[in-house]
């Protein structure tokens, strides 16, 4: 359990009231999270649909839902660049979408009362995309890959970015651990995607560092478009990169690299 300082008093203030820090301010475990809990939904009803289809289950790839929508860089070279959307919401089983949803709300239910909605949302999608391009980046053209990992990274980046940057140290230590263990786990389990989750993780990190800049005015008076334009980019350039690359045969190259290196 995560625990969130909302105050403190100082000594000279010792017979005044603590201050309890709120919203913006601070990194909250409190509050509404009506997104996370919408992107849950969204992702059950994929998963739903998918076994009505003929797949899912407990551990099944297959299927005209995967199929038809999953990340896959050969076709997102054909123009279906709606993949690199569709495939974060699709699960290859119900241990998989169990793993992600857990993490997306205890998480989500964190940092989305603490930076809105609207933010939470950019971030989420901007995280999704730029998991899309790692991806592609690192698997190839030829694999397909499902799942709202590369989302989920992204929340975990700007979750930790955002807490340290508001001064919660001790907040920001906790989620580096379980952050550090999950990276763990992507380079030591197969069938996982390692592009997923770092690009996910790099572009949330990205939206999160935005937020901060944005919270110290170091963006100057038009620190919301700088900050809202920002993660837009974010989004659009892992789009762009990533049909970019899925039409480079020479993005081999880099599988061939991690293989030689054993990742």
């Amino acid at each position: 359990m995560i625990q969130t300082p909302v105050g403190f008093r100082c000594p000279e203030c010792g017979r005044e009231k603590t201050r309890v820090v709120s919203g913006p301010a601070a990194v909250s475990n409190t509050g509404n999270f009506p997104a996370t809990m919408a992107l849950i939904a969204v992702n059950v009803a994929a998963f739903l649909i998918t076994i009505a289809t003929g797949s899912g289950g407990l551990g099944s790839v297959g299927g005209p839902m995967i199929s038809d929508f999953g990340l896959r860089g050969l076709e997102v070279a054909n123009g279906e660049n709606y993949r690199l959307l569709t495939g974060g919401f699709l699960h290859a089983g119900f241990m998989h979408l169990a793993f992600n949803m857990f993490a997306l709300y205890f998480l989500g239910r964190v940092l989305e009362p603490s930076v809105g909605t609207v933010r939470y949302l950019m971030i989420y999608f901007a995280s999704m995309l730029a998991g899309s391009f790692g991806a592609i980046l690192i698997s190839g053209s030829l694999v397909v890959t499902v799942g709202a990992s590369g989302a989920v990274f992204g929340v975990f980046g700007a979750l930790f970015v955002i807490a340290r940057g508001r001064g919660m140290d001790n907040m920001a230590r906790d989620i580096g651990i379980i952050l550090a263990i999950n990276l763990a786990l992507t380079f030591t389990i197969s069938g996982i995607s390692i592009g997923g989750h770092l690009g996910g993780l790099v572009g949330g990190a990205i939206c999160g560092l935005l937020i901060v800049a944005g919270e110290r005015g170091h963006l100057g008076t038009a620190g919301k478009v700088i900050e809202y334009g920002g993660m837009v980019a974010v989004a659009v350039v892992s789009v762009a990169a990533a049909i970019t690359v899925s039409e480079v045969p020479g993005t081999q190259l880099v599988v061939g690299l991690l293989s030689v290196l054993g990742l």
